[in-house]
């Protein structure tokens, strides 16, 4: 039987937010220019400090590169393409695009020429904002595919005085332009409808060639609206936006604050994310799983190795956050003798954990992939809650959160007020509402595929609901497989359980489609195995041999055994080969928003695999 859910009708949510939202994200940008004119949007590094940028900046900026777009020959809803790493430059090029009536084509900085060469043409963009000499020379290398590109336009790069120009050059030209004609901006913001056409987002590609995902102006003011409505941001939040812009996730988080009126401070320089939490002190951030797993575990290897008295009282205080937390999730404080302990865990231990998060975080918010539930109780227990939603590319991204006052971990929480959700009868979760893309540029029949006649869009993924109404994702229809034996195994499941436990672990990729047992492949994080080598008499070895020593496979079987013992028996891990290097964006085996490329993974190490299930005294 399908399961018909939206919102629970007891949840508060001014729905007027969503009734009046803006018509675009360029109105919904000149209405938080008018209402907040003076205050910080954005702040960005430069040479060692954080650059403010307050709204009446942002517009005056973004005009003057609208208007020299449409002195470039822009017209509405030509696409531009951006091609960057997360910057300041980068959200205010999107937003001069979308004021100068045009619609983003976003490309990853890591994409090789090839799909960048697809990615132009399928577009039909006429214009790119390459970041430096990198970008630009994948663009030369594919010029001859790209005759529609007219030109291309660098934050950091050398012009060529012909093709490739600067940005000041650009503002320049939108400056000259605004001199003569200054309502010339405004009449395109004026012609937008909630329609057209604001962005295309080319999927990851996990599955074959990407897919460009059509999102019009109403998706993109829907989501921030919804957002809105529930009350979990306002305009004291302070949001640290680290995330690909060129993901639909770090782009919704771009949107956001416009409709609310917080500040953003961006810097995509993973290494730095740490660093810069001590010292922007935001109160909220979004995060992939990877990151929250890497954090937990070098916090923990860290507490471990000063060992002693100092690693028991970690323990202790964990342990003691830990019942905490359980309480705040049922809306209970602890009291008596728990809250006696617990004031005192707070003050020796707990608190210098949030510190390293710069101290005011009261949630994080997590997606792309899915979180195991055990990581999300240990940030709990320090006092740091962890959100966990639910959306795609297709559905804008907001789809599903936890809200901080309604959350339960390893679920992704509550639909969007305004969405409507469907679980069919094979466990398939199907969504309906404004957030929902166009379809696909392009391809007609591929749309025809993921949405029906109907407006609902078939997600790939498989999930079941509980008793209070939070939707649990259990995995992607297309990853589940059936064992020989006719049993069927969630591999993405397994894999976030054994990297929530294992704090050496990178990737795991689980196989066992049409065999007799279960057996994976395994990488391990190089930061975290330097020290682990140093630990055990192999500082300075080749990473490859640390990787493949008998030492370090004990270690990862003992963490194996421990998975397996939370596992059905057709689901236990046999066998598995750890390999010497860790999985890359740039071979293709991981996407940009560090999800497993299954097939790509699959075909590369088929002999490895295959090996696994030579001996055929393993039994299922």
């Amino acid at each position: 039987m399908t399961l018909h859910y939206r919102t629970p009708a007891d949840e508060p949510v001014d729905r007027s937010l969503i009734d009046n939202r803006a018509p675009s994200v360029a109105h919904l940008f000149r209405n938080r220019v008018e209402a907040s004119k003076d205050e910080v949007a954005y702040s960005f590094p430069s040479n060692g400090e954080w650059m403010p940028v307050t709204w009446g900046e942002a517009r005056e900026q973004a005009y003057r590169l609208a208007a020299g777009l449409i002195a470039l020959g822009v017209s509405p809803e030509d696409r531009v393409s951006i091609a960057s790493t997360t910057r300041y430059e980068w959200a205010v090029c999107d937003l001069a695009i979308m004021c100068a009536g045009a619609a983003t084509t976003t490309i990853y900085p890591t994409t090789i020429p090839g799909d960048v060469s697809y990615i132009l043409s399928n577009s039909d963009s006429r214009v790119v904002f390459a970041e430096d000499d990198g970008q630009i020379a994948k663009l030369r290398e594919v010029r001859h595919e790209i005759p529609h590109v007219t030109r291309v336009v660098t934050y950091d790069g050398t012009p060529d005085g012909d093709w490739v120009i600067t940005l000041d050059e650009l503002d320049q030209m939108g400056a000259e332009l605004l001199a003569t004609d200054s309502g010339v901006v405004d009449e395109r913001i004026d012609a937008l409808t909630p329609e057209r056409l604001a962005t295309i987002i080319y999927t990851s590609g996990t599955t074959g060639r990407p897919k460009g995902v059509r999102l019009t102006h109403d998706a993109w003011t829907y989501e921030a609206a919804a957002v809105d409505s529930i009350g979990i941001l306002g305009k004291d939040d302070l949001q640290f936006l680290w995330l690909p812009l060129s993901h639909v996730l770090g782009k919704v988080f771009l949107i956001i604050p416009m409709q609310i009126g917080f500040p953003t401070a961006i810097d995509g320089r993973v290494d730095q994310i740490v660093p810069n939490l001590a010292v922007v002190k935001p109160t909220w951030m979004g995060a992939p799983p990877r990151i929250f797993e890497k954090a937990k575990g070098r916090i923990g290897m860290m507490m471990e190795e000063e060992g002693g008295i100092k690693y028991r009282l970690f323990q202790w205080a964990e342990g003691v956050g830990s019942k905490a937390a359980a309480l705040r999730a049922e809306g209970r404080e602890p009291s008596g003798l728990l809250g006696l302990q617990y004031s005192l865990a707070d003050r020796l231990v707990l608190h210098k954990v949030r510190e390293r998060f710069g101290g005011r975080v009261r949630f994080f918010v997590s997606g792309s992939a899915a979180l195991d539930p055990a990581i999300a109780r240990w940030f709990d227990a320090f006092g740091l809650l962890i959100l966990e939603g639910y959306g795609l590319t297709e559905t804008s991204a907001f789809s599903f959160v936890n809200r901080p006052n309604a959350y339960r971990h390893g679920t992704v929480g509550w639909p969007a007020p305004g969405t409507e959700v469907q679980v069919a009868e094979d466990g398939e979760i199907l969504v309906r509402g404004p957030g929902i893309m166009q379809g696909y540029h392009n391809a007609q029949d591929q749309t025809a595929e993921t949405l029906d006649v109907q407006g609902w869009c078939h997600t790939g993924d498989i999930g079941e609901i509980d008793d209070r109404g939070f939707l649990k994702i259990t995995d992607r229809k297309k990853d589940m497989f059936k064992t020989s034996g006719g049993k069927y195994v969630a591999p993405s499941r397994i894999e976030a359980i054994f990297k929530g436990m294992c704090p050496y672990v990178s990737q795991m990729l689980v196989h066992g489609a049409d065999r007799h047992f279960v057996s994976a492949l395994v990488t391990l994080d190089p930061d975290a195995m330097e020290g682990w080598a140093a630990a055990n008499n192999m500082a300075g070895k080749p990473y490859s041999e640390v990787v493949t020593s008998q030492r370090c496979r004990d270690m990862v079987q003992t963490y194996i055994d421990e998975l397996n013992m939370t596992l059905n028996r057709w689901e236990q891990i046999k066998k598995f080969t750890i390999l010497d290097r860790d999985f890359s964006v740039e071979d293709g085996e991981i996407t940009p928003s560090m999800k497993l490329r299954r097939k790509v993974v699959n075909e590369r190490y088929r002999g490895q695999l295959d090996a696994h299930y030579s001996d055929t005294t393993v039994k299922s």
